[in-house]
């Protein structure tokens, strides 16, 4: 797997998911669409972790930063 994720889109994801997280911890959110903002956030995380998103190789996209 090549990389296509910068450290901009990795924080924002992470920082995403820690916010969906602290949303079902304080039950802001519950039910069904508590379990599906659960589930992307378990991807935005792993995906962060990883450097590689499948979404972006289909679409052609690419945050990494270009080295000369």
């Amino acid at each position: 797997m090549k990389k296509n994720m910068g450290g901009a889109d990795r924080t924002i994801r992470i920082i995403l998911a820690l916010g969906v997280g602290a949303l079902y911890y304080f039950n802001v959110i519950t039910g069904t669409l508590a379990y599906i903002l659960l589930a992307l956030a378990v991807m935005f995380v792993l995906t962060s972790f990883v450097s590689f998103c499948p979404l972006y190789t289909l679409l052609g996209i690419s945050t990494c930063k270009v080295k000369n």
